[in-house]
């Protein structure tokens, strides 16, 4: 059976992918795996100094240095191991049973394509880029290699009470309303559908499907074709509507996708003010 997985990194995000990985997991009835990944990029391997070390003292010096890194390595494994089990328990203490824990050292990308075909959804942390000024790119990086949907969270928990999918009648999204349709995450929550284009025939037409296809499911799903700038639109839907989540596509051609695409992908992740689910 397929997992959630949920990275911590040990940032004041990681309460709050805790949090929605639990979230999750319960909804759909899936294991929690709560992933802690020692990046080597923050890590390196030791540095050869040897040219800029005198003969005397080259073989002592080095001998040292291969000292500290290696402290520093195990000190960052067991702060790692530490962050896994405070996030365990409170997965366990928001209702989790047997919450799963791993820790990698390596590369981010590379870890969660090794876990690919066992990840049902990933969630990952939004952080303040004055912090983490490579966030974005990560993130990204994450999105076009992968193809399981994706959780970007904020830094504060809340179960959602609305969600909003961004609907241009494409593949990727007709997918993203069948599995809103057919999966247990969203069930009892409203899920309003926006087109954002002209009012015009075609458009009415593949609307109605995916409204009718939700409401079939049981859904409410207040639908709306508004015409402007898809982010402003989106933006101020969400807004004046007090939506919690967004769902859209992530990759593609359609506008609300080219909206995603590149290094927009960074900005809608940067400031969205709710969690964006996006879908492969």
């Amino acid at each position: 059976m397929k997992n959630v997985v949920a990275c911590i990194d040990g940032t004041d995000v990681s309460t709050a992918v805790s949090d929605f990985g639990a979230w999750a997991s319960q909804r759909l009835t899936v294991s929690l795996v709560l992933l802690h990944v020692l990046d080597k990029s923050e890590y390196p391997a030791q540095t050869d100094m040897s040219g800029n070390i005198g003969l005397g003292s080259r073989e002592a010096l080095l001998q040292e240095l291969a000292e500290l890194d290696e402290k520093r390595g195990k000190l960052a494994l067991e702060q790692g191991r530490m962050m896994l089990e405070t996030a365990k328990q409170r997965a366990m203490d928001d209702g989790v049973i047997e919450p799963i824990t791993h820790q990698r050292h390596g590369n981010l990308l590379d870890s969660l394509l090794a876990i690919e075909q066992d990840t049902r959804l990933l969630v990952l942390g939004k952080h303040d880029e004055k912090l983490k000024p490579h966030v974005g790119s990560r993130v990204e990086s994450v999105v076009r290699s992968l193809h399981c949907p994706i959780l970007v969270t904020t830094d504060t928990f809340k179960a959602p009470e609305k969600v909003m999918l961004a609907f241009d009648g494409s593949d990727t999204t007709r997918k993203g309303v069948e599995m809103v349709a057919g999966s247990p995450l969203f069930k009892g929550v409203p899920c309003h559908l926006i087109l954002v284009g002209n009012d015009n025939e075609a458009h009415r037409k593949q609307l109605n499907w995916a409204q009718s296809t939700l409401e079939a499911a049981g859904f409410d799903a207040p639908a709306s074709i508004i015409s402007g700038d898809v982010e402003q639109v989106l933006c101020d839907y969400r807004r004046e509507h007090s939506i919690d989540m967004l769902i859209m596509g992530a990759w593609g051609h359609s506008v609300v996708r080219r909206f995603l695409v590149g290094s927009t992908t960074t900005s809608v992740v940067r400031n969205a003010t709710v969690p964006v689910l996006l879908l492969r």
